[in-house]
């Protein structure tokens, strides 16, 4: 794992943790500073910087991740209609459409299946090293599998598409052929049918071994390893299964990101609704002993085993980075380099990583032609100074 980390090294961490009670989930991360260890500061944003300017938005502190699982109260949280508060002993979730058997179950229900547990880490698309990134985190997540309950269901031949619809809901004026209307909308985003019988896809109640809080989605939300945050619907109350591409504002009017693609007769505009996370890493935070540093980051990626993660130092080589071993296929992979001999003055910091089939974090002149914010991955230059 010292140069960077195997496809059968990523394989063999696993996925899932089926069964283990929350004291087998690793407190791994990054180590509390010891007693001669400093910390260094970055000098790419100002000294009094707020990773929290909004409102009814949490941000993680990138700078001051402490532990391989991130605290229920410190993983980012962001909506788009507000926060719904549903009673839990009235909680239903509905199964509908190309379904043999519609099903209507409560949280007792669900708690009654088959548990499933897995550690997912994942950010929003729209994070951003304006704000070091701070739309993140990696969890334990607890529930059922959505293919056993597509399954139970009687999910027809013919479908095509799965929807999840929850229950915060909100105005929307939409407009088709010449015709405006205002209509009011639960959020909703949807899954192939292929990618909704995944066995990992889970509908969740637990996170971090505690019930879901109402800021996470409360009772039951969707999670999709692997996918950008705004794939794990929130509050979910109803899964609908169609027959056709489900093109509401959160698949076909938002969270898309538009790309140029060089081709011999130059370049095709291509949209693509935001789905399965760019491969990406990033230096989190430098610490400093006499001259030699440690410098710690994480990786985020759709689940593809990774080759290595490498750092680099002003204009020098690239270097291997040590991948922490309880990193799992969809987790957050938290990295470590020591940089020896570190000479005093401004230095510029940077990481990239490199998955199984020999894809590179891209460069920022890489992202030239994406004219849209979601998806943001290129390589995050920091910058340090060493008294």
């Amino acid at each position: 794992m010292g140069r960077g980390v195997s496809r059968r090294n990523v394989l063999m961490g696993g996925t899932a943790l089926v069964g283990l009670g929350t004291s087998a989930v690793p407190n791994l991360g990054f180590p509390l500073l010891e007693s001669d260890e400093v910390l260094v500061p970055f000098t790419d944003f100002p000294s009094d910087f707020n990773p929290n300017p909004r409102s009814g938005v949490r941000y993680l502190d990138t700078r001051k991740i402490k532990n391989f699982i991130t605290p229920s109260d410190q993983f980012f949280t962001v909506q788009h209609y507000g926060r719904p508060s549903i009673d839990p002993t009235k909680y239903r979730l509905r199964i509908s459409g190309l379904v043999e058997k519609p099903l209507e179950l409560s949280l007792h229900n669900l708690r009654q299946r088959q548990r499933s547990v897995h550690i997912v880490g994942f950010e929003c698309s729209g994070n951003s090293p304006r704000r070091i990134n701070p739309l993140v985190g990696n969890a334990r997540w607890s529930g059922v599998s959505l293919r056993g309950l597509l399954q139970e269901s009687g999910i027809k031949a013919h479908a095509t598409e799965v929807i999840f619809w929850g229950a915060d809901k909100g105005t929307e004026e939409v407009s088709h052929g010449g015709t405006k209307a205002k209509v009011d909308q639960p959020f909703g985003r949807s899954l192939a049918v292929a990618d909704a019988m995944r066995s990992e896809v889970l509908v969740v109640y637990e996170m971090n071994g505690e019930p879901l809080s109402p800021e996470q989605g409360a009772p039951v939300r969707l999670i999709v390893p692997g996918w950008y945050g705004v794939a794990n619907v929130k509050w979910l109350t109803h899964i609908h299964v169609q027959d056709r591409r489900f093109m509401g504002k959160f698949m076909a009017r938002e969270y898309v990101t538009l790309r140029g693609l060089q081709s011999s007769e130059g370049i095709v505009w291509n949209e693509t609704s935001v789905s399965r996370i760019q491969l990406k890493s990033m230096v989190a935070r430098v610490t400093r002993r006499g001259r030699r540093c440690k410098i710690l980051g994480f990786v985020l990626n759709d689940g593809t085993p990774l080759s290595s993660v490498e750092v680099r130092i002003n204009e020098g080589p690239w270097r291997p980075a040590t991948i922490d071993r309880s990193s799992t296929a969809y987790s957050w992979k938290l990295f470590t380099y020591y940089w020896e001999n570190a000479p005093r003055g401004e230095h510029r910091i940077l990481s990239r990583v490199i998955d199984a089939y020999g894809r590179v974090q891209p460069e920022e002149k890489d992202l030239e032609l994406k004219k849209t914010r979601w998806e943001n991955n290129a390589q995050f230059t920091r910058t340090v100074m060493i008294a």
